[in-house]
């Protein structure tokens, strides 16, 4: 995993790639249709205006305090995906509860071979967080592509034929709704987790990390 953290970039450096992308009506990935340009401009406006008016709640307070080794969250992600913009603000603001945790960016179109190690129920869906032990790389856990809540949703609606854009449409309401508070709830109970495999592997009591959870996020 570590030569996919070394070509990994920072959030701000994310941010200002996307920044440019937009200036130049542009997105990441092959497809630079107009209408993904469009989605890009907006998901940008939407992690800008998340990033301010998402505040921590306690559980996510609590338990990044916790956190006693480092860890990394690699995130697999593009700029044109509406999940990603809707999400990865509130991963920045529960890492940025704690220095022991450090955001890592990489784009999925150009790193596939890494994405189809971890596949959502066979998709490759984003964003994809890989939770690292900064010091060995070994995976921890993953979480994605969205909250245990907003995944069943999806699940639901697609089970039963709804179109795309209705799809889409619902899945927006449920996050305005949420404003934030599924996924800190998540992350609180996984960092400690997550802390906990790192423990037990450096005293040699823990296998290696098993098959994924149902919820959206795993250990493995």
């Amino acid at each position: 995993m570590k030569q996919y953290v070394d070509k990994s970039i920072s959030f701000d450096e994310y941010s200002k790639l996307i920044d440019q992308l937009v200036a130049d009506g542009r997105t990441t990935g092959p497809n630079q249709s107009e209408k993904m340009a469009e989605y890009t401009r907006l998901n940008r406006q939407r992690m800008v205006r998340l990033g301010k008016t998402v505040d921590p709640l306690d559980e996510a307070t609590n338990g990044a305090a916790a956190i006693s080794r480092r860890m990394i969250w690699l995130i697999i992600t593009e700029a044109w995906c509406g999940d990603a913009a809707q999400n990865i603000p509130v991963i920045e603001k529960v890492a940025g509860l704690s220095d022991k945790i450090e955001t890592r960016y990489i784009l999925r179109e150009e790193n596939l071979e890494l994405m189809d190690r971890f596949l959502t129920e066979g998709a490759r869906s984003i964003p994809k967080l890989i939770a690292l032990d900064a010091r060995t790389y070994e995976v921890l856990g993953t979480w994605g592509p969205r909250p245990k809540e907003a995944q069943d949703l999806f699940a639901s609606l697609k089970a039963d034929g709804v179109e795309k854009a209705l799809i889409t449409e619902q899945l927006q309401r449920w996050y305005n709704a949420d404003r934030g508070r599924s996924l800190q709830q998540e992350f609180a109970g996984l960092v400690g987790l997550w802390q906990d495999r790192m423990t037990s592997r450096l005293s040699g009591g823990l296998p290696p990390a098993g098959h994924a959870m149902t919820t959206g996020a795993s250990l493995d």
